[in-house]
């Protein structure tokens, strides 16, 4: 009988080597998701902005005002550590006051930690002796007690205006500052809020929520406002961003101007729900506040020191 030849070895068959697309494509993903979760959470910009505004005063032209939003302190990278950094930014600024607009304290973030206003505040007295500095509640701090966190800061000097106002002098500057309470949590009043402001007094309103630009009085010179993030995605969207409030992310960031009124909405410094921030780091908003009328005078002024002049006439 022939014997039987002996059956083949089985070729070990080599692992491929994924396709070089794939491989740029999978660190790409992580290189994103280190920035996103932790470098630019960490990060801190001041960033400037020259607002026009229609119904400031001309003393006031040039007022320079920072605005902090959203610090929630105890979510990632926003521990007290951080807070130091900021307030030391703010007390160095060249800006004439400070306008806090909210949200001190975290609900919930992934990974983060609840810090209590008690230990927040106190981080704002130095900046409180330096400069005035004014605030709003935002929903998150009247999740965690609105009034605690009221007492909080105006222990550290700082001045909390629920649905009231302040008239501020600088110089030959005077203004006033109407904060209204937060849209969702703090029963706003602009009524309230207006009352007994003296007539011809330029305003700034600051209110926490954007969402409540609609029912600011015309009066108005500026609404100033947080709680957006600024989406913490900085990405182009096709239209207004899907945002989890009643009109999306139609106030989501920056300067708008909507039936003659003017919003700022700060995209802020902390995060939420999710520890990430994208294309929209942490930043100190930095507002020079112009008057449209001082402007006009000026170019006026410019016009006819340009302007040719007959012969043997002095400019």
């Amino acid at each position: 009988m022939p014997v039987p030849s002996p059956s083949p070895r089985p070729r070990r068959q080599r692992l491929r080597r994924p396709p070089g697309t794939f491989r740029a494509l999978l660190a790409l993903a992580i290189a994103a998701v280190l920035w996103a979760f932790v470098w630019e959470p960490g990060r801190l910009l001041e960033r400037d902005y020259e607002l026009a505004l229609p119904r400031w005063s001309p003393a006031c032209d040039g007022l320079r005002v920072d605005v902090v939003a959203d610090l929630h302190t105890g979510s990632p990278h926003n521990g007290l550590d951080k807070l130091d950094r900021i307030v030391d930014r703010l007390v160095a600024s060249d800006a004439d006051a400070v306008l806090l607009a909210g949200d001190y304290v975290i609900l919930s973030v992934l990974f983060g930690e609840y810090v209590p206003a008690e230990r927040i505040a106190p981080h704002f007295a130095r900046l409180a002796r330096a400069k005035p500095v004014y605030a709003v509640l935002g929903n998150h701090d009247w999740w965690k007690d609105g009034e605690r966190v009221r007492r909080a800061f105006e222990a550290a000097g700082v001045t909390v205006l629920e649905n009231a106002s302040a008239t501020v002098q600088l110089g030959d500057c005077r203004f006033a500052v109407a904060g209204i309470g937060d849209k969702w949590e703090g029963r706003p009043d602009p009524r309230r809020a207006f009352a007994g402001l003296p007539d011809g007094v330029p305003v700034l309103v600051l209110t926490h929520n954007p969402e409540l630009f609609p029912d600011v009085p015309s009066r108005a010179a500026l609404t100033v406002s947080g709680h957006t993030h600024g989406g913490q995605l900085g990405i182009p969207w096709p239209g207004d961003p899907p945002l989890p409030t009643k009109i999306g992310g139609h106030y989501l960031t920056g300067h708008l101007v909507e039936r003659g009124q003017h919003l700022f909405v700060s995209s802020g410094i902390g995060t939420s729900i999710l520890p990430f921030r994208f294309g929209m780091p942490p930043e100190i908003s930095r507002l020079t506040l112009r008057s449209e009328a001082a402007a006009a005078t000026r170019r006026a002024t410019a016009a006819r020191r340009t302007a040719p002049h007959p012969a043997g006439t002095a400019p």
